[in-house]
């Protein structure tokens, strides 16, 4: 009941208090106006209504009668004298102070830029992303300085190697990872073996169906496939785990009590994505061939003997060497990829989502770049 008396008291009090203004003659056919009593936003009721149907010429403001103002007063006052080209006179310290500050605010600007010519805006975006792969660039190169020093650090002192983490991302990386490469592999064989055979029908080599399924995933689609999946399955969780980390501030917490987040967060990483990608990389091309052997056995009636056969005498030895020299460079580029975006995130968790998003695309775009600089590698030093 207390707080219900205080409450009436302080209306009746605010009612009690009012803003007014009077005009007054001044020279030629212009007006001044005396603001008086209370201009606050409570108390200003009509004031601008009233103000606005003044049709002469209003010369000065006085506020030599206001008791108190606030910045709705003043937003008043400022806009009257602002439209009207009018003086303020009189005013008191706050009156002053609050006027000058709602002045400042009142720049004037743009809410919304005028838009860009179609081709300007074009020409922008694409300057933009030239820059900002350039920085990534350059930030990866750095990024890649730091772990081989990392990495000097922890051969020089092998008690500083995090075994656990590096054999928990070992199970993360490789082992949870056999079920849907394997899946995705036997389907790619298969596919592979289908279009090869509706193709070399046509000439009646259908036989040759088994060199394509062989040489190409042993070569190429084994390993490649497996470097986008492991990109969007593991390099994305890398990105998503240390930028949350990095947004926690977890990462500085650990360069505070001097824990290296290169050697405590990123090399096992690395290290888990390097050495399993060879494996993985095998296991996805023995599935492919599988399944083209199966496509073969079934639609070409090839039986999995001579099939086996067949890919003993037509796939040289060097084409899984070609497969087993990309996977640990894919599996450093997909890990890099994936822990420097992690490292990158500011801010909030959107930006946890943008980071992620960009290591997968990063991470793909420059393992497809480097599977075309080593086909053309191997085909010029004879592995073609």
């Amino acid at each position: 009941m207390l707080v219900l008396f205080g409450q009436i008291a302080h209306s009746l009090n605010a009612m009690a208090d009012f803003a007014d203004f009077t005009l007054e003659d001044a020279a030629g056919d212009a007006l001044n106006v005396h603001f008086s009593g209370v201009l606050v936003i409570e108390t200003i009721g009509d004031l601008p209504q009233q103000l606005g149907k003044i049709e002469q010429s209003i010369g000065a403001i006085d506020l030599a009668a206001v008791d108190k103002i606030d910045t709705a007063g003043a937003w008043l006052v400022y806009r009257l004298g602002r439209d009207s080209g009018a003086e303020i006179r009189n005013m008191s310290t706050d009156a002053d102070r609050l006027i000058r500050a709602v002045g400042d605010a009142d720049q004037g600007g743009e809410v919304r830029p005028e838009p860009l010519p179609p081709f300007l805006r074009i020409m922008g975006q694409a300057g933009e992303a030239v820059f900002n792969a350039f920085n990534s660039l350059i930030g990866m190169i750095a990024f890649l300085g730091e772990i081989i020093i990392a990495l000097g650090g922890q051969i020089l002192h092998p008690g500083r190697i995090r075994w656990g983490a590096t054999f928990r991302h070992f199970e993360q990386v490789g082992v949870t990872a056999l079920g849907i490469v394997g899946l995705m592999s036997f389907l790619i064989g298969i596919v592979i073996a289908q279009q090869g055979a509706v193709q070399l029908r046509q000439f009646g080599a259908e036989v040759f169906t088994i060199n394509l399924v062989g040489r190409i995933t042993l070569r190429e689609l084994g390993v490649l496939m497996t470097a986008i999946m492991v990109a969007g399955r593991s390099g994305s969780a890398f990105a998503a785990q240390i930028g949350t980390m990095k947004m926690t501030e977890e990462v500085d917490a650990m360069r505070t009590i001097g824990v290296s987040p290169i050697e405590a967060l990123v090399l096992p990483r690395v290290a888990a994505s390097v050495l399993m990608m060879p494996l993985l990389g095998f296991y996805a091309s023995v599935m492919a061939i599988i399944g083209g052997g199966l496509l073969c056995w079934i639609t070409l009636e090839i039986p999995p003997v001579t099939f086996v056969q067949r890919i003993q005498e037509v796939v040289p030895m060097h084409d899984l060497y070609v497969g087993l020299v990309k996977a640990p460079v894919f599996g450093l580029i997909v890990a890099m990829a994936g822990c420097f975006q992690g490292m990158q995130v500011r801010g909030n968790a959107e930006e946890v989502g943008m980071r992620t998003t960009a290591a997968v695309v990063q991470a793909i775009f420059m393992v497809i770049v480097l599977d075309a600089f080593f086909a053309v590698f191997f085909t010029e030093v004879g592995w073609g």
